[in-house]
């Protein structure tokens, strides 16, 4: 539901009933993962996917039928040989999907339009549904803050919120959107209850090291990925916020220096841009000994065997040394700025979801991979 949390924020502001329908889990080649939301409010306005086309119409009834009888339903839509184009993934997966309508008389608007406060700028957030159990408890909602405090309620068990809140807040501060089981009662046992879990997080960061043209490309293509954008350089005259207007931010210091001091975590990407030993060693030094998501560096192939020399030389493990991505990027036989930034966001993207970079004609591999463990 984050994904459309801005729009959604302004129905709910407006005071506008409307219907969601998340996705709640998914099997097999699906588009969207766990967490993907479409939206019908009282006039008929959509917005949103569930399914990127396979089953947005038969996603739009459901919830103009909430609408109408206030009333939470999980269907599941998957591929049928019978009939491909029928409703249906045609793709071949399966998603299961959760209808909740939230009009003015719902009890658990309050908490949804708190969710949806939270994500648009009042700091992280845990919002935990139910999504399988007793019809009664189905959609109700509890939003979990980073220190553990939580408001809203799941219609059952006392202790069920308490452990509720402590499921959530582990996903959270993973800053992952993904399914947990409880029972009835708040304990782990099998058979009971089944919560989706979204977090709503900062966005990940990409830091840019290197003021140089390729950078303001690949700022662009960083940003059109939902990364917050940092180029970081250690010289003024290049690193500057007119260079690279489209930058969250523009640093001037040494990249070690400031790769040190800032605040990364395991979504972090870095790409080095600098191709000069000066700034490369001492950075990457830093970086390949860091828990961050991706790290990368420009350059030629002799480049790349000189800096390795020098790495070495610094102390880094082989096992250090082979987290570095290096000459960064995938082969598309880039040339331009802009060409060469999609090759190192292509293999962004390929490191974050497992992918392999070869064409997907002729390949056997899984055009859709797991996406239960996805980041929201």
């Amino acid at each position: 539901m984050f994904d459309i949390a801005g729009e959604l924020h302004r129905w709910a502001a407006e005071g506008r009933d409307f219907a969601v329908a998340t996705v709640v889990s998914v099997g097999g080649s699906a588009p969207r993962g766990p967490g993907a939301a479409l939206a019908v409010d009282g006039e008929g306005t959509a917005i949103g996917s569930v399914s990127g086309g396979c089953v947005e119409g038969a996603v739009y009834d459901l919830c103009v039928q909430a609408l109408q009888d206030g009333r939470t339903v999980r269907e599941r839509f998957g591929f049928s040989d019978e009939d491909a184009f029928a409703v249906g993934l045609t793709c071949g997966g399966i998603i299961d999907v959760l209808v909740t309508p939230v009009r003015a008389d719902a009890p658990s608007r309050a908490v949804f339009e708190a969710a949806l406060t939270a994500a648009t700028g009042q700091g992280p957030a845990a919002f935990a549904r139910v999504v399988e159990g007793p019809a009664e408890l189905l959609g109700h909602a509890l939003l979990v803050r980073p220190d553990g405090s939580h408001e809203g309620g799941l219609g059952g068990h006392p202790d069920l919120d308490r452990t509720a809140a402590a499921e959530a807040r582990a996903l959270l501060d993973a800053g992952r959107t993904g399914l947990v089981g409880l029972s009835e009662d708040g304990s782990h046992c099998p058979g009971g209850l089944s919560l989706l879990v979204e977090s709503s997080v900062e966005p990940p960061r990409m830091i840019v090291f290197g003021a140089v043209d390729f950078a303001a490309a690949l700022v662009r293509a960083g940003k059109f990925l939902g990364y917050r954008v940092t180029v970081c350089d250690a010289r003024p005259v290049f690193a500057t916020a007119a260079r690279f207007p489209e930058a969250d931010e523009v640093v001037v210091d040494w990249p070690h220096r400031y790769l040190r001091g800032t605040a990364t975590d395991g979504r972090t990407v870095l790409c080095v841009l600098t191709h000069d030993a000066k700034f490369d060693v001492p950075l990457l030094t830093e970086a390949l000994r860091m828990p961050v998501a991706f790290v990368g560096a420009m350059g030629s192939r002799r480049t790349h065997a000189d800096r390795t020399r020098r790495l070495r030389e610094a102390g880094l493990t082989d096992r250090e040394l082979s987290r570095l991505r290096s000459p960064i990027g995938l082969d598309l036989g880039a040339r331009t700025p802009e060409e060469t930034a999609l090759s190192i966001a292509a293999e962004i993207v390929a490191a974050r979801r497992g992918g392999t970079g070869v064409p997907l004609t002729g390949s056997a591999a899984p055009i859709h991979r797991d996406l239960t463990g996805a980041a929201a």
